[in-house]
């Protein structure tokens, strides 16, 4: 009988275990090429440092990822492990994750536009640099996507604080309408309270270029920013935040009811993405972490 291929001694034995409820250790041992003495002499010997730790760190990346609910991948799993004392390499979480054969939720990148939508020639783009602010309140970044209920969209809109990634305002409603945005801005400067100069970035659509929002900014002395026609990069922060909520709540499952979608976003939104969430723009911290640090 030819000898089947397998990457070294232990290799082959853990094979062997693994098969063994199927098929006959004799012939398993046969078929590898191993000896049956080698064998029960591996099976038998006592794990070393290095197997039992691996079969701890194992237990804590599995609890990470199932207490995220799928949504983390190995580096925020290696970055939970070092603030819980754990002294690993990124390579070795890296290998036991996938040993675990975890897959993080992802959701592929893909753009609408809806009909309806128009961009208006005027106004600037103020962050041609993108940078991000050196305090929350500086820089707001705003934007609007599309979620289903029963196969018929919603539209949610979202401002984040650029300097902490902190969705500080958002709102659910059957209408993209300048009224939508208008209450999330209000709401925004009601929770925040903003002191000093502060930048609102936007898209061209026309529910943040209507009078009645931009009377809404300049009651508060708010500069309005514009990306330029047609390029979603110069929105980047909220894109990126669209696209994790829609990989992590969104993705594989229906919501049968505009009460059951909102429930969702605020357990994910107020509970787990702005409290909880370790974001890597941010060291690995949630935003509401990064706010406290830096307050």
């Amino acid at each position: 009988m030819a000898t089947v291929s397998c990457r070294g001694t232990s290799g082959r034995y853990r094979l062997i275990e693994k098969l063994r409820a199927e098929v006959s250790v004799t012939v398993l041992i046969r078929l590898l090429g191993v000896s049956k003495s080698g064998y029960y002499d591996w099976r038998n010997r006592t794990p070393n440092k290095r197997e039992v730790e691996d079969a701890e760190l194992k237990t804590q990346i599995q609890e990470i990822f199932d207490k995220n609910k799928g949504r983390y991948g190995s580096p925020r799993i290696f970055q939970t492990l070092k603030k819980r004392g754990y002294k690993v390499g990124k390579k070795r979480v890296e290998r036991l994750y996938r040993a675990l054969k975890l897959v993080a939720r992802v959701k592929r990148v893909t753009y609408r536009s809806a009909g309806f939508k128009r961009y208006l020639a005027t106004g600037d783009n103020l962050r041609p640099d993108g940078g991000v602010p050196d305090a929350k309140d500086k820089v707001w970044v705003a934007d609007v996507t599309y979620l289903k209920v029963k196969g018929v969209w919603r539209y949610l809109s979202v401002i984040m604080d650029l300097y902490s990634r902190r969705i500080i305002s958002w709102s659910l409603d059957k209408n993209r309408t300048m009224e939508v945005t208008t209450r999330t801005l209000k709401n925004a400067i009601k929770k925040r309270k903003p002191k000093g100069e502060l930048m609102l970035h936007t898209d061209r659509g026309v529910e943040y270029r209507g009078q009645t929002y931009q009377k809404a900014l300049k009651r508060k002395g708010i500069i309005h920013s514009l990306s330029r026609a047609g390029k979603c990069t110069d929105n980047a922060h909220m894109e990126s935040f669209f696209h994790s909520m829609k990989a992590e709540v969104i993705r594989g499952n229906v919501f049968k009811s505009d009460a059951n979608l909102r429930g969702a976003l605020g357990n994910y939104i107020n509970k787990y993405y702005n409290a909880l969430r370790m974001n890597s723009g941010i060291n690995y911290f949630s935003p509401m972490e990064y706010e406290a640090i830096a307050a």
